[in-house]
């Protein structure tokens, strides 16, 4: 089962050369349901031929908790959303009143649109397929292997490669400290 894309609502289609993006700055981890109150208050006020898009960039993680994996979206700017629309007075005054902006992003009280090659490389980067792992531990922890050959020895995290969801413990053996590579699954907090 595929999760519908939360983060990339249109409002209308086809919009003109005339729109820009926009960055609007949210209540915090309250994004989403932002963008859907904006696009009903686009729709109801009848604005939808001045606010097309808003896009919360987001980019998937693997996290790694409890021995169990689990995907994410991770919002890349928490508390803010981008948005595609021209700006009138009225268009404004209705995104800046909607139910968890908190304002524009801007100079002097006046949004500032971003440069279309920052809007493609953002939406580029949130678009990645290459997962990466997330640790909830960090260098100097112990932790408890928990799979593998070295099940239940106790240890000390050295090094961690999220990229490659493996972390190097320090390990007591024969009464010396010694390395062991392990992947994020073989280990958890004590």
């Amino acid at each position: 089962m595929q999760k519908a894309n939360t983060n990339h609502l249109i409002i209308t289609k086809d919009a003109p050369d005339s729109a820009k993006w926009y960055i609007l700055h949210t209540q915090s981890s309250r994004e989403n349901l932002t963008a859907r109150a904006i696009k009903t208050r686009v729709k109801a006020l009848g604005h939808d031929e001045y606010v097309f898009e808003t896009f919360i960039p987001t980019q998937e993680k693997i996290r790694i908790s409890k021995g169990k994996k689990t995907t994410i979206r991770e919002r890349l700017f928490p508390g803010y959303l981008m948005i595609k629309m021209i700006v009138t007075d009225a268009s404004w005054l209705a995104i800046r009143t909607a139910p968890g902006v908190t304002g524009f992003v801007g100079i002097d009280n006046k949004p500032t649109p971003l440069p279309k090659t920052e809007v493609q490389a953002v939406m580029a980067f949130s678009k990645q397929q290459a997962p990466k792992f997330q640790a909830n531990f960090s260098v100097g922890e112990a932790i408890k292997i928990v799979d593998g050959p070295f099940t239940d020895l106790l240890g000390t995290v050295n090094t961690i490669d999220e990229a490659k969801g493996k972390v190097e413990i320090l390990v007591s053996i024969f009464g010396r400290e010694t390395p062991v590579e392990l992947d994020f699954l073989q280990v958890s907090k004590i």
